[in-house]
This record gives C-alpha cells, sequence and structure tokens, in this order.
C-alpha cells in the first residue's frame, strides 16, 4: 500500500532542520548547509549534479532510498524559493535550475494561485492554495502505487505529521549544533502519535534514524 513519507530530512543536535535567514545565498538559511555534509559526497547527490563519482555506503543507501518509489512531492512554500507573499512574476521555477531533483508531479503548498510549471526531466510543479489536505489528495492521485514525500520545509513537516498524515519518517541526525533555526520537534510528541524507531544506523557523518507508525 502506498505511503507518505519523509525522507533524508537532516537535523541537527539541538533539533534544527533550517537555519535563520533563508536566501538566495543561502536556501537552507545560515550554516543550514552543515547538516547535509552525509550528503554531498554521496553517488546519488552527486548524480543529481550529472557526475558519475561520489561516495557508496550507508549515507548513500539512505540517499538513495530518499528519492526511490515516490510518485509524488509535496513542498511548502519556502522549498520552492525566497519569494514572499504575492508571485510578482513567474520567473522564479525553483532553485534546482531547468531539472530539478524530483522527476514527477510536485505540490507546492501557497496562498497565492499560479498556473502550473513543466521543467524538464518528468517534474511539474502545482501550486495549491486549499491547504495540506487538498495537496495530499492530489498527490495521492498522482503518485498511483507510488509513495508520497513530504520534502519541507521545517513547517510543513511539522504540521503533516501532527495533523496524522505520515507512516514513516527518516531523519539524519547530523553532529552539529546550529545554536538557531526552523525547530522540528516543536510541539510533536512523536511517542503519543504513535511512532517507534524501526531503524538506526549510525556513520561518520551523520545518524540515520527510521521511525514508522
Amino acid at each position: 500500500m502506498p505511503k507518505v513519507k519523509v525522507a533524508g530530512f537532516s537535523v541537527s543536535l539541538d533539533g534544527f532542520a533550517a537555519g535563520t535567514a533563508q536566501s538566495l545565498e543561502h536556501p537552507l538559511g545560515l550554516r543550514g548547509e552543515e547538516m547535509f555534509h552525509w550528503f554531498f559526497p554521496t553517488r546519488t547527490f552527486r548524480q543529481m549534479l550529472g557526475k558519475d563519482d561520489g561516495d557508496t555506503g550507508p549515507d548513500d543507501d539512505f540517499a538513495r532510498r530518499s528519492m526511490q518509489n515516490f510518485g509524488a512531492f509535496i513542498l511548502g512554500r519556502n522549498m520552492f524559493g525566497p519569494v514572499r507573499g504575492e508571485w510578482p512574476d513567474h520567473q522564479w521555477k525553483g532553485w534546482w535550475g531547468d531539472n530539478p531533483p524530483y522527476h514527477a508531479p510536485t505540490f507546492v503548498l501557497t496562498h497565492y494561485p499560479r498556473p502550473p510549471v513543466e521543467m524538464e526531466g518528468g517534474t511539474t510543479f502545482h501550486f495549491v492554495t486549499g491547504g495540506i489536505a487538498e495537496a495530499l489528495q492530489r498527490a495521492r492521485e498522482a503518485a498511483g502505487a507510488r509513495d508520497v514525500k513530504i520534502g519541507g520545509g521545517v513547517e510543513t513537516v511539522r504540521q503533516t505529521i501532527q495533523a496524522g498524515h505520515v507512516d514513516e519518517i527518516h531523519l539524519a541526525l547530523a553532529p552539529v549544533a546550529l545554536g538557531r533555526g526552523e525547530a522540528l520537534f516543536s510541539g510533536l510528541d512523536l511517542r503519543a502519535l504513535g511512532y517507534r524507531t524501526v531503524e538506526h544506523v549510525p556513520t561518520g557523518r551523520a545518524t540515520h534514524i527510521v521511525l514508522a507508525r
């Protein structure tokens, strides 16, 4: 049965999943890239850049799993880009260039309507103004027999977990303290929501934890 998942989601030791002051220069917020030092060297990430090198091993296994068998994605507005409020125009098409890494229908939560944007590689961004319930319905229909991934940002992930929609969560706990940022676990009681650890793999760059209900 298809599932709704959070996968490859990096978290600092002090519970932050994004830095402060997101901008064009710092898409992950200040110091946010430090949480992805497990991901950037992997073969999976290097292939996203069109390279044929990169590390294999457990980090790469989790990186690959974080993009496998997903038929649709859901993103918050901040995950799509730094533009706030009304869309001033339709020039901004995401952080990733002409060929985003999703390769599937991707539903962006926003308060402001915008026509779909079809990109190279099979990604089409659909802008959803009806909230997470509408986005999930459309994503499940688009995904068919495959899973739906909640791709971020932090507030979107937290709200979707809190509402009981997420079946499985893979967190990559990075060995770094950010000090400030967007707190993933604020207001979440994962045990009360029914989550238990089903997988736990430490590596030299992160500790991978998979929780499921």
